[in-house]
């Protein structure tokens, strides 16, 4: 038994005494009970000392094995962790030396794989830089080519014609513009290009002539002097290119100018836009050209802007002619809709009688419908009433 229980025990059998000696006080006993009952609480008290001293002997020897059994059993426990650790352990190092192999062999394959395609990329890169220096090559080839072209004044003068002869294919219809046309009857100069405008009222055009000018040499002059960033030789090769754009003016209108075949001005076409630039910044060029020689200086967008005016103008001309063409049509169908009404009107009437002819088709309807109420038994002989029911039905149509 656990020294708990006697523990127990004896508080139970002490607290008995107590409550017995309680009570014979309070009956009165006196004398020898008292000494009785003090010797036998010294017995028990003896008997409770003596078995307490047996429990706590006996607890501490079952504690004691207890404890070495529990010993045991850890140290048992101990040697089977021990064990499986040390399996643990070898399993995870051969594990890990699994996992090692296959990171190291998917690394390389990996690597490989990666450095196989950047090598790749890398000489791809080099063959489309090798493309592009041919292309350089070629480019720097063909710019030659273009500046040996542009060097010659003739071909420079045939591209400078090509170029304006595609804005007025884009802008103008072939019939609104002609290409290298005579203009004086006297002589045998003809103008590159002349716009179709409209002239008298016999129908007779009159012509705006437009010639294409590109002095390249003044001009890369003024560019050199420009950059190089020298006054004086700016100076100097902007008066030279101004001496050459009204030498150009003043050949374009003696050669090209005849009214009234043609305009009273004519248009010169100058096809770099930076060329154009540095005309009209020139202080009074364009106005002392325009005065003195009738000769307006035009760049590719200045151009297009024209055109792009004159085809509106052509086109409120031709809105103009057509205008009568439009009041007769407009008074044709003015005709067309009165027979139109007629028409309309014959049919309006005929199907108003047909609605008429439906109201009396109607009105027998109700009338025979309601002598068919009145009849209850047919007679063995109903034509009589048939031949009154007929007159009484024109009786009373007579009558509506």
């Amino acid at each position: 038994m656990s020294p708990l229980f006697f523990l127990l025990m004896g508080l139970i059998v002490g607290g008995f005494m107590v409550a017995i000696i309680l009570l014979l006080a309070r009956r009165g006993a006196r004398g020898g009970v008292e000494l009785e009952l003090v010797k036998r609480l010294e017995v028990i008290d003896r008997s409770l000392r003596d078995e307490f001293s047996r429990n706590r002997e006996e607890a501490c020897a079952a504690a004691k094995n207890q404890r070495e059994e529990l010993s045991r059993s850890l140290e048992n426990v101990r040697s089977a962790v021990d064990f499986r650790l040390r399996q643990l352990q070898e399993d995870n190092a051969k594990q890990i030396d699994k996992m090692r192999a296959t990171v190291d062999e998917k690394l390389q394959g990996t690597l490989e794989k990666r450095l196989g395609e950047s090598f790749k990329l890398v000489s791809d890169r080099l063959e489309q830089v090798h493309q592009g220096l041919g292309a350089m090559q070629q480019l720097a080839s063909d710019v030659g080519g273009l500046q040996r072209v542009l060097t010659n004044v003739k071909t420079r003068g045939g591209w400078s014609e090509w170029q304006l002869g595609v804005l007025l294919e884009e802008m103008l219809t072939p019939d609104q513009f002609a290409k290298n046309m005579k203009t004086c009857a006297d002589t045998d100069e003809r103008v590159e290009f002349a716009i179709k405008l409209p002239g008298d009222d016999n129908g007779a055009p009159v012509w705006l002539p437009i010639d294409a000018k590109f002095p390249m040499e003044h001009y890369e002059r003024l560019a050199a002097a420009q950059e190089k960033g020298d006054p004086a030789a700016v100076d100097a090769a902007m008066k030279t290119l101004e001496t050459q754009l009204k030498r150009c003016a003043k050949d374009i209108c003696e050669k090209y100018i005849n009214p009234p075949t043609t305009t009273d001005f004519a248009l010169m076409f100058l096809p770099s836009e930076g060329l154009y630039a540095e005309a009209i910044r020139r202080v009074g060029l364009v106005q002392n050209v325009q005065r003195d020689c009738r000769v307006t200086f035009v760049g590719p967008t200045t151009l297009a802007a024209l055109l792009n005016s004159l085809q509106m103008g052509f086109r409120t001309l031709a809105i103009q002619k057509r205008s009568s063409e439009v009041w007769n049509l407009l008074a044709a169908v003015k005709t067309e809709f009165g027979k139109f009404g007629e028409a309309l009107s014959a049919v309006k009437e005929k199907i108003d009688q047909a609605s008429r002819k439906m109201e009396d088709v109607d009105v027998r309807s109700r009338a025979i419908t309601k002598k068919l109420r009145d009849v209850e038994e047919l007679p063995s002989n109903p034509q009589p009433l048939l031949r009154d029911l007929l007159l009484e039905e024109d009786d009373g149509g007579s009558y509506e």
